[in-house]
């Protein structure tokens, strides 16, 4: 389940971050401000926002495989035709539709696959190790991306061989997962019978279901409120104080986390780097910020402690923000976006192991699904705020302060999270 949920990541990460490399030329070439692609690179959440819930709903109802082989192949056309754009309109109506394609991947491999493969105490460590594609998709499509845009080929200009190339990974793979993936254990062929009781015994044992609060003295009492949170309704975990946080924190988190992504290769490019060096510097931040996930996931699901591994990476983020457009020196500058990538990145495996630890099944996807669509309205403020203040100003300076600010705020909301603490066995 791992490895197929780690290379479907990779492939919409090198989907998504791909605009960011084909703004180094395409933007130019089009005559587009840094207002448009601001705007550009943020309507792909709209799409998203809009068709999140009922897709995760979807897949928890009928069949989770076919919905992600059906995201993959509709969202690896759509970017196929970015290659074809000439005039805004096109531009904002394929983001709009990459996103509406793309719509609840997440909440579907983290709230409807993981907890039908693993049990809640070891959840944290596996969605770090699937999260952790979103940097390593970084990693490899980074210098792939900062090649190809320096290489016209048959007519084509780089930045549209980027959006062809790229594309290809997704329409193929969405054909293999129809036979590589399996909805639960219990449908997987390539499982032995005695293999298949075994993660049958193990769901049926996974007492961390009913996890307990730090309060010893309230223990029975949590476990009887942590039983009817995962029997909640969709309609009763929407309206959950407690996912209406998460919604709030993620809003803030993916503000400066898109914000980032999207134009730290321009910046990197505005501070003296060429294409292909900044491709190859935005690797190196995200080999580091994969390393630290990881590290980040294994510690939370050994000590079962959330709260603080996740927000000590957004109080990181915040610094390196704040402190990347401050400095004019390249290296130190560097030095400061090392941390705001690190930052950014390092709690993904922490956070979508939190709202499975109350709530199952299609309340689970669509709180998820809630959760993400929320937040992913920061991927659209984000990337347009940073546009359109470097429009104004004429640098990164304002929008990155008010960025880190945000993660600022995301790291001490998840500090008020409810923490829980996985009973003895």
């Amino acid at each position: 389940m791992v490895l197929p949920a780690f290379l479907i990541s990779i492939i919409a990460y090198l989907d998504r971050n791909n605009l960011s490399y084909a703004k180094l030329t395409m933007n130019a070439e089009l005559g587009f401000t840094d207002a448009n692609y601001g705007f550009g690179a943020g309507i792909f959440f709209a799409g998203y926002i809009l068709f999140e819930i009922p897709g995760a709903l979807i897949a928890e109802r009928f069949s989770a495989r076919l919905w992600l082989s059906r995201i993959m192949i509709t969202w690896g056309f759509f970017t196929a035709l970015m290659a074809w754009v000439t005039q805004g309109w096109q531009f904002y109506a394929l983001r709009f539709l990459i996103g509406a394609a793309e719509a609840s991947l997440y909440p579907v491999l983290m709230a409807t696959m993981i907890p039908r493969w693993f049990v809640a105490k070891d959840r944290a460590v596996a969605i770090a190790m699937i999260m952790a594609s979103l940097p390593f998709s970084s990693v490899l499509g980074a210098p792939i991306a900062g090649w190809l845009i320096d290489t016209p080929w048959m007519g084509f200009q780089g930045w549209q061989v980027l959006f062809i190339v790229e594309a290809i990974p997704a329409l193929l793979l969405g054909l293999v997962v129809l036979v590589w993936l399996a909805d639960r254990p219990e449908s997987a062929w390539w499982l032995t019978e005695d293999e298949k009781d075994y993660f049958r015994q193990i769901h049926a044992e996974d007492t961390d279901w009913h996890e307990m609060s730090e309060d010893p003295g309230a223990s029975t009492q949590n476990i009887r409120s942590n039983t009817s949170k995962a029997h909640y309704t969709v309609w009763q975990a929407l309206s959950d104080r407690e996912v209406l946080k998460l919604c709030l924190t993620y809003f803030l988190w993916l503000t400066g986390y898109w914000g980032f992504n999207y134009f730290t290769p321009s910046l990197l490019k505005d501070q003296g780097w060429s294409n292909q060096a900044s491709g190859w510097l935005f690797s190196a931040i995200m080999a580091m910020a994969t390393v630290v996930m990881l590290a980040v996931g294994y510690s939370s699901s050994r000590t079962g402690e959330r709260r603080w591994h996740g927000a000590s990476g957004m109080f990181l983020a915040a610094v390196g923000l704040f402190g990347g457009t401050m400095v004019s020196e390249p290296i130190t500058a560097f030095l400061f976006l090392c941390a705001a990538g690190i930052g950014v990145y390092s709690a993904m495996g922490v956070w979508w192991s939190y709202p499975t630890t109350f709530l199952r099944g299609a309340a689970a996807a669509g709180a998820v699904g809630l959760i993400n669509s929320v937040g992913n309205i920061g991927g659209f403020v984000g990337p347009t705020f940073t546009g359109t203040l470097k429009e104004w100003t004429g640098n990164y300076t304002l929008a990155w302060v008010l960025m880190s600010i945000f993660l600022a705020l995301a790291g001490l909301l998840v500090l008020t999270l409810r923490q829980s603490k996985r009973p003895s066995r």
